[in-house]
């Protein structure tokens, strides 16, 4: 595991086995986790999101405390994920970084409480798993507009984003922060 330019943000990059069956990786080994990360991964939910290419699912984040820390992979097609420091008071606030997540690679990106994150599906479907230290909380759920021009996140010319009407109606970065509803 490598960390990311913003603090409690890791990418990994697991050795992948192939022969004439196919492909074999190790996607969590909890030892290499906490001597990397410094914690395990309590998980208490795990999801499974499928999306036509285009579709733009996020920037979601949850109140901080409890917070929800997440372990995503993208185990079929690709995707481009994205991670947001919104964190009020970090010295990474606003800094963002985009990954490419696939089948190939099988890289895997661990994102702790308080980060914002996004993706977009780039191939005609692709299927992401989340590991998630907490359960679904819609109470506690919110999210920044992922087209918001502040951010200038990198998503892929000549793909039309596909937004659910909640990603659609999220603020901007600017109005979540006169709101006080970005985690500090």
């Amino acid at each position: 595991m490598r960390p990311l330019s913003i603090e409690g943000a890791w990418e990994l990059t697991p050795k992948v086995h192939h022969d004439r069956r196919g492909s074999f990786h190790e996607w969590y080994h909890e030892a290499e986790f906490r001597a990397a990360v410094g914690h395990g991964l309590y998980v208490a939910q795990t999801n499974c999101s499928s999306s036509r290419r285009g579709a733009l699912r996020g920037i979601h984040y949850t109140d901080v405390p409890p917070g929800q820390a997440k372990y995503v992979t993208c185990v079929s097609g690709a995707v481009l994920d994205v991670v947001v420091d919104l964190r009020t008071g970090s010295p990474t606030f606003k800094r963002w970084e985009a990954l490419r997540l696939d089948d190939v690679g099988h890289a895997a990106v661990y994102l702790s409480e308080g980060l914002g994150h996004a993706f977009m599906a780039l191939t005609e479907s692709a299927s992401m798993v989340y590991l998630c230290s907490t359960p679904h909380a819609p109470e506690r759920e919110h999210g920044v507009h992922p087209l918001d021009p502040e951010l200038a996140l990198p998503w892929p010319a000549g793909i039309e984003p596909v937004l659910s009407e909640k990603d659609a109606a999220a603020p901007t970065l600017a109005e979540a922060l006169a709101s006080g509803r970005l985690p500090g």
